[in-house]
């Protein structure tokens, strides 16, 4: 055989087994072989009280994840079952148990949605309230959170007035409601400080309307006293502070006020025809 014929047979030798190297790689990639379809190992099948049960097990040994893995089987094998109600419930619970508040908030929609007519819509709406606060930063953050708070405990105390869980939620939205007052205070006092006095005090206006309950509401009526003043506005300011020393008469934020208005021969005094006068009423 000459030497041409023996290159060209070894150049086709190469490419035939290219080929069927290719061959093999595309057919293990579309999932098959050249003997026949590639076998698909197949998840056994375990009955729902079974999975249901060592959920329970493994949240009892606080081994969450675990627990989340075999409610997601459950739900996965058995969406059906009498277990699959109980295994969207659990699976909030243990998410908030754990610290996946996220997972928790995301889970508690899920049931809403499927189970809206459930007993257990109030414990999961408390949940889903306590999952939303948790996750409240610091009041230079976006506030979103504590109206979503706000918003969730709001709807179990109007919906269920009688559930167990009324008392815990409407401290819920107290905390909440001083999260965002601690927000308007502090964008308050950065525009004070700018010299920004009116879009200040529309700040501690905020506060002083919307949150009288707030652990802010002193500093807000000081800060109104101080904004005034700065104005020349001596009727609002006078007032800011009488309404301040008549609900805190033993407060240093008080007597900081009155030293303000001292300071330019005023006195605290409600004053009629201002909308402080007119809308606050901190003891009612």
């Amino acid at each position: 055989m000459k030497r041409n014929e023996l290159k060209f047979l070894a150049r086709q030798a190469v490419r035939v087994s290219m080929a069927l190297a290719l061959v093999t790689v595309l057919a293990a990639c579309s999932g098959f072989n050249l003997f026949g379809p590639q076998k698909i190992e197949e998840e056994p099948i375990i009955p729902a009280d079974t999975l249901y049960q060592s959920a329970l097990d493994n949240m009892d040994k606080q081994y969450f994840n675990t627990a989340i893995s075999d409610l997601e089987k459950l739900e996965r094998q058995h969406p059906y079952s009498e277990y699959a109600e109980k295994a969207k419930l659990m699976t909030v619970y243990i998410n908030f148990r754990r610290g996946k508040y996220e997972d928790a908030v995301l889970a508690a929609d899920r049931y809403l949605a499927i189970y809206p007519s459930s007993p257990e819509v109030p414990y999961i709406l408390y949940l889903k309230g306590t999952s939303l606060y948790a996750q409240i930063k610091d009041i230079t953050r976006d506030q979103q959170l504590a109206q979503d708070t706000i918003d969730t405990y709001s709807l179990l105390i109007s919906t269920y007035p009688q559930s167990e869980y009324v008392d815990d939620a409407r401290e819920g939205i107290r905390l909440a409601y001083d999260q965002l007052a601690g927000k308007e205070m502090s964008v308050g006092r950065y525009y004070l400080g700018n010299g920004q006095t009116t879009a200040a005090i529309n700040r501690f206006r905020t506060v002083v309307e919307k949150y009288q309950t707030s652990t802010h509401i002193e500093e807000a009526l000081f800060r109104l006293t101080e904004g005034y003043l700065i104005l020349g506005l001596t009727n609002e300011a006078k007032t800011a502070a009488a309404v301040l020393g008549l609900n805190y008469p033993s407060s240093d934020w008080y007597q900081r006020a009155f030293n303000l208005l001292q300071q330019q021969g005023l006195a605290p005094e409600q004053v009629a025809g201002n909308w402080i006068s007119d809308t606050v009423n901190l003891n009612g």
